[in-house]
């Protein structure tokens, strides 16, 4: 992938733990690196498919200056948030700030702190078998969708399917969705979370019946054994329901740890039933 560079641009600001730093304000060294496809750009000469430098540099100064805050490391993670939701062509963008007049009394060049953030594709599952399903689904991806750190690329279609686990409740409406995120796996399975409270989800039945039902399925190729998000979801290749809509939209994918395409593994797991 592709990079453009911008290194030290100087800003004059007020952030800081100390009072004087907030009211006399400082000197600081501003370093981004973009990571993005510069091809189509440098072939039709279209500035349009890369980023303006200039109109970047300016931007993040008013950004920079916008708030007072305590820490450094937030005005980074700021600066890298706003880059990527204002230039979605950017997939990673690394950013460097320096604080050359650091009040610690010792002779240096300067402190700094980096942040690299990055889009992220990850593959949500999607059931409802209360009340109107095909609602419940949704206001689900309203909701998704109304969250800046969260852009729905593709859903598939909703699949009538019977219960599994626990088999003594309605049928379910189930789908697949691909979105882009910059929220972590955490913080998108807290979203989930949040969202499944918002359609009124009752944990009252080991998969019985509920409202609303969100799980991440895949995210990236990360692999985890972390109890609040394990990724990839340990169960979903025994369920139909889920792969059936995952091959609708991403057919090719492949599992990160079985090494096999989706559509594959719906061929197997529809063979084991039979």
């Amino acid at each position: 992938m592709d990079k453009i560079y911008v290194q030290n641009l100087e800003i004059f600001a007020y952030h800081g733990v100390f009072e004087e730093e907030k009211r006399l304000g400082q000197k600081f060294l501003i370093s981004m690196e973009l990571t993005l496809d510069l091809r189509h750009a440098a072939l039709e000469r279209d500035l349009k498919k890369s980023v303006h430098y200039g109109e970047l540099c300016e931007s993040v100064e008013t950004l920079f200056k916008k708030t007072s805050y305590d820490l450094i490391e937030t005005v980074a993670e700021k600066v890298a948030e706003f880059i990527l939701l204002q230039y979605p062509q950017i997939q990673t963008v690394k950013v460097n700030v320096k604080k050359p007049w650091a009040p610690i009394l010792k002779s240096l060049d300067f402190v700094a702190v980096e942040v690299t953030r990055s889009w992220h594709t990850a593959y949500i599952a999607l059931g409802s078998n209360m009340g109107d399903k095909e609602a419940n689904l949704k206001q689900a991806l309203v909701y998704l969708e109304e969250n800046l750190e969260i852009t729905l690329k593709k859903c598939s279609s909703f699949l009538d399917t019977k219960p599994w686990g626990y088999e003594n409740q309605e049928h379910f409406l189930n789908a697949v969705v691909e979105v882009r995120t910059l929220l972590t796996p955490k913080e998108l399975m807290s979203e989930l979370l949040r969202i499944e409270k918002l359609l009124k989800r009752e944990r009252l039945i080991k998969w019985g019946p509920r409202t609303m039902d969100l799980d991440v399925l895949l995210y990236d190729d990360l692999v985890t054994q972390d109890e609040f998000v394990t990724l990839p979801h340990p169960r979903m290749t025994e369920r139909e329901f889920v792969l059936e809509p995952l091959c609708e939209i991403a057919p090719m994918l492949v599992h990160p740890l079985l090494k096999q395409r989706m559509y594959v593994l719906l061929e197997i797991l529809k063979l084991a039933s039979k």
